[in-house]
C-alpha cells in the first residue's frame, strides 16, 4: 500500500476503529467509482464512517434520511418560480456533492428509491427535463436495516444492481475490540470527532488514484475467464432464480483492480477476486422461492463457487 493510502486507512480508523478491514474495502469501492449498501443494525457506526471517509479524502458531503414521505424532488432538487425575477430558478437538490449518504433507504418508496438510479449508474440528473452532470467523483453510501420490516419498502432488483457491493460491518468481535471504541469515545470527548480529521490528499490526488486504477492496473485474460467462471457457476446453481448479470461481473472485475491498486500492485491476482466476490455478488442473487427464506444462502453460493471453479495459475504479465 502506498505512503497516501495507508494515511487515508489511518486516519479514517481515527474515528472509525477497530475495522480497518471494512475501510480498506470501502477505499477500493471508492477507488472503483462505486455505490456501497451497507446492511447493518443501526449504531455501528456507518454514518461516521461516511463522514470520515469524506473528509479525509478531500471531498463534498450530503446526508438525506430516507422517510417515507420524502419525494424525489427532495433529493435531485425542482424549479421555483422567482416572481421578482419573473422566470422559474432550478433549486438543486442535496444529490449534488461527492459522497452522498442515503441513510435507512428502504424506509423510503419506490418511487423516491429510484430517482438515485439516474444518479448511481450514469452519474447526472434530471430535473423538469433538464439533465445535470453531477461533479466527479460522486457516489452514494446507503444504509439499510435488515430487522425492520414493518414501513420498509426493499429495495428493488434494479436498484440493488446498482450498488458495486453490499457490506455489512456487524458487531465488534471480542470484548476488547468493543473496549477500545469506548476508549476512543473518551479521547475524542464528543460523540462526532470527524471535525477534528484533517484531509489526507486533495479531492484532485483521489481523482488521480481513480483513473491510475482504471488505465494503470493490469489484469490477465486468465483472471477475466476465472471472474467470468464464478458468475456463471453461481447463475446455473439450482436455487437460483436470477444470477448475477455482466454487470456483476464488471462490478467484481472494478473491484479485483481497485484492490491490486489498495495492496500497492499494479496487476490483478485471484487472491483480489476473491476478496471481493461476496461483497460484490451476493446481493446480485434472487433465490427461488423455495429458498427465499434461508438466511445468508446467497452467501454459501458464492462461496461455493469460489471453492468449485479452479483457479488460474502461473499468470505472465
Amino acid at each position: 500500500m502506498s505512503a497516501k493510502l495507508e494515511r487515508i486507512v489511518e486516519e479514517i480508523s481515527v474515528a472509525f476503529v477497530g475495522h480497518e478491514d471494512v475501510v480498506r474495502k470501502v477505499l477500493s469501492a471508492a477507488l472503483a467509482n462505486g455505490n456501497v449498501l451497507f446492511e447493518d443494525n443501526p449504531g455501528l457506526g456507518k454514518t461516521l464512517l461516511a463522514k470520515a471517509f469524506a473528509k479525509v479524502l478531500g471531498l463534498e458531503y450530503r446526508r438525506v434520511q430516507f422517510t417515507p414521505d420524502l419525494l424525489p424532488s427532495d433529493i435531485l432538487g425542482t424549479k421555483v418560480w422567482r416572481p421578482e425575477k419573473g422566470t422559474f430558478e432550478i433549486v438543486k437538490g442535496p444529490i449534488f456533492t461527492n459522497v452522498l449518504l442515503a441513510d435507512e433507504i428502504n424506509r423510503a418508496p419506490p418511487k423516491t428509491q429510484s430517482a438515485l438510479l439516474e444518479a448511481m449508474e450514469e452519474r447526472q440528473v434530471t430535473i423538469e427535463g433538464e439533465t445535470f452532470v453531477l461533479e466527479r467523483p460522486f457516489f452514494v453510501i446507503a444504509t439499510q436495516n435488515p430487522l425492520e420490516f414493518e414501513g420498509t419498502y426493499p429495495l428493488p432488483e434494479a436498484q440493488l444492481d446498482r450498488f458495486l457491493v453490499r457490506m455489512s460491518i456487524g458487531y465488534p468481535k471480542n470484548e476488547s475490540e468493543e473496549v477500545e471504541i469506548l476508549k476512543a469515545r473518551l479521547r475524542w470527548g464528543k460523540d462526532d470527532p470527524t471535525t477534528d480529521l484533517k484531509p489526507a490528499i486533495t479531492k484532485s490526488e483521489f481523482l488521480k488514484m481513480q483513473e491510475d486504477v482504471e488505465r494503470n492496473v493490469k489484469i490477465h485474460e486468465d483472471i477475466l475467464k476465472y471472474i467470468v467462471r464464478i458468475v456463471r457457476t453461481i447463475r446455473e446453481d439450482e436455487r437460483v432464480e436470477a444470477g448475477p448479470s455482466p454487470r456483476g461481473g464488471l462490478a467484481l472485475m472494478k473491484l479485483a483492480k481497485a484492490n491490486a491498486y489498495v495492496e500497492g500492485r499494479d496487476y490483478v491476482i485471484p487472491d483480489d477476486v476473491k476478496e471481493f466476490a461476496i461483497e460484490a455478488l451476493a446481493h446480485r442473487i434472487f433465490l427461488k422461492p423455495e429458498y427465499s427464506l434461508e438466511k445468508g444462502i446467497e452467501i454459501e453460493i458464492v462461496r461455493e463457487a469460489l471453492e468449485s471453479v479452479p483457479v488460474p495459475k502461473d499468470l505472465k504479465y
